[in-house]
């Protein structure tokens, strides 16, 4: 009987810890958007360049430091700093070697480019040997206050829920309250760069490309839209 009566008690106190916790409060639940779209300000860009021969006897060779030569000249005519360009890679941890051994060996380079402006990177690009470009590429691109967008819209998208939430409870006649849940959705679009035309490969096979001028890139912006889910209290 008593452990009856103490399994009783026990089941009355589980009952009543589930009803306190039960929240019997009246709530609208809405959300808020803000989006924008931003040009980046900040592209990196892969270039390749390789040594070729002039002629089809493979004796004049255009060197892998004349074309480099070309590279850092142009950096610099476009008002660029020297630490924007790092080298990525080299054709062969021992190319030295591989040029004494074999004379036909042709050597290459990959270089990194961080550039603000892609006019900038079509005037560099236009000094350097179109023959000794192997290939360009962008890698990846940014916007460097895109730290300082992204609170600005979240904040914009919890004001907008707010706002909607407020108008919603009082055509009901009644107050909106204290935020009880938030919630963030992010919908951060990063598009591949449009090319006007293929920079992907700038061999220049022939004498005609040797003389062509880059290419002009259009970039997609970068689109950025920032959802937030608020639950509010109803007063």
């Amino acid at each position: 009987m008593k452990k009856l009566l103490t399994l009783a008690f026990a089941t009355l106190l589980s009952i009543s810890a589930l009803a306190q916790q039960v929240d019997l409060r009246k709530k609208i639940s809405v959300s808020g958007s803000a989006e924008t779209e931003i040009t980046p300000d900040i592209i990196y860009i892969s270039i390749s360049l390789k040594e070729y021969f002039k002629d089809n006897n493979n004796k004049k060779k255009v060197d892998i430091t004349t074309l480099e030569t070309q590279l850092y000249n142009a950096i610099q005519k476009a008002g660029l700093d020297k630490e924007n360009l790092t080298i990525n890679n080299l054709s062969s941890y021992s190319w030295a070697t591989e040029k004494k051994k074999n004379p036909d060996f042709l050597a290459s380079k990959q270089y990194r480019l961080k550039v603000s402006d892609l006019n900038k990177w079509n005037a560099i690009i236009a000094e350097v040997d179109a023959k000794g470009i192997a290939y360009t590429n962008i890698e990846s691109y940014d916007y460097s206050k895109i730290e300082t967008l992204k609170k600005e819209l979240k904040i914009k998208a919890l004001q907008a829920a707010k706002a909607k939430a407020s108008y919603l409870v009082e055509a009901l006649g009644d107050k909106l309250g204290s935020a009880i849940d938030i919630q963030e959705i992010n919908n951060e679009a990063y598009p591949q760069p449009m090319y006007r035309a293929n920079v992907m490969m700038m061999k220049a096979e022939s004498a005609d490309m040797a003389g062509a001028s880059a290419p002009e890139i259009d970039f997609k912006k970068i689109k950025l839209n920032y959802v937030m889910n608020v639950v509010f209290e109803i007063r």
